[in-house]
């Protein structure tokens, strides 16, 4: 369940992060995209990680 907030938070930081820099919508949809996969991806080895320890 860790990764699903990952990707939510990326999402949304993305879609913020490009519409500061002045982006169209488009722009904002790329980079909410782009940083949702990334933050899945450390959200996902983090989740995989947790329930290795455990």
């Amino acid at each position: 369940m860790i990764w699903t907030a990952a990707i939510v938070i990326g999402a949304l930081w993305g879609a913020t992060t490009a519409l500061r820099r002045g982006g169209r919508k488009l722009d904002a949809l790329q980079y909410a995209a782009g940083y949702a996969i990334a933050f899945g991806l450390v959200g996902l080895a983090i989740s995989v990680f947790l329930d290795r320890l455990g």
